[in-house]
């Protein structure tokens, strides 16, 4: 059984053939959907995917740093507002964090709203998914300066060196993300990935962004988790049902998921398909 970490389901990529994602989903052996947060439009589009699916699929609720505009107290009053007053669970605080890539001059704010839903996870004893592009030092200070016992989580579609996988596994309370960067010929991960115990990781898609190999450059899809549990397989010469029993329970235990992990719970599924 496969859980996608963090896939974007409800965003629009999907409206056209949601049902028969999730059909080859289930067929690939994905039983569960992780769907993290982007800013306040992107709740009510969440909240639907959720309710076709909701033995499967768990919201998380935060603020993306791509999103943090102008206005991002605003919507950090919204984000607030569904985690301490929720009309339904959310499973983790995300997806927040630091992004440079797109744009630098964002970066004192990125700060605060990443330090204020961090708050927001500790009072509330929830896992953060953490987002960073091209700001690893900058994430990393502001972790330094928040982290306890408290705080954990996971860093979403980990593309770091060798050396930043370490400083995540020293703070002894986050997982690294792995999706399909893994399969890329310049993601460089897969070059160290087996020196790490299988202990620190999950498996993500990060759909419909970062498909694997050979659909890279196309729409990601959740059935594609399998296709990053075989390439992991790959890198540490162990057999592909080892991979996934060891990440599929590092996922339950962050998230702290009350799921069945055998193949008796797939005939909930049948729900959604007639929506």
């Amino acid at each position: 059984m496969l859980i996608d970490s963090h896939t974007h389901i409800y965003l629009p990529e999907f409206d056209d053939d949601f049902s028969e994602m999730i059909e080859q989903a289930r067929n690939a052996g994905v039983r569960y959907f992780l769907m993290p947060n982007v800013d306040v439009e992107s709740i009510p589009q969440m909240h639907r995917a959720q309710d076709r699916l909701p033995d499967h699929a768990f919201p998380m609720m935060g603020l993306h740093p791509c999103s943090v505009k102008d206005d991002f107290e605003t919507q950090l009053e919204v984000i607030k507002r569904h985690l301490f007053q929720p009309v339904r669970k959310y499973w983790a605080v995300g997806e927040i964090g630091i992004d440079l890539y797109w744009d630098k001059s964002t970066l004192d704010i990125q700060v605060k709203a990443f330090e204020m839903q961090i708050e927001w996870a500790k009072a509330l004893k929830l896992p953060i998914v953490i987002h960073v592009r091209d700001a690893f030092d900058e994430i990393f200070e502001v972790l330094d300066r928040v982290h306890d016992e408290h705080l954990r989580g996971v860093f979403h579609c980990f593309t770091g060196t060798k050396e930043q996988a370490q400083k995540i596994i020293d703070y002894g309370t986050f997982k690294m993300g792995i999706g399909g960067v893994v399969t890329f010929k310049n993601g460089k991960i897969d070059q160290y990935i087996s020196e790490i115990d299988l202990s620190h990781f999950v498996l993500e898609t990060d759909a419909p962004y970062l498909a694997p190999v050979p659909y890279r450059g196309k729409r990601n899809e959740p059935a594609y988790t399998a296709l990053v549990a075989q390439k992991i397989a790959d890198c540490y010469h162990k057999n592909v049902d080892e991979i996934i029993q060891v990440t599929t329970q590092n996922c339950i235990d962050l998230f702290k998921l009350n799921i069945p992990t055998h193949e008796e719970d797939a005939t909930a599924f049948t729900d959604f398909m007639d929506d």
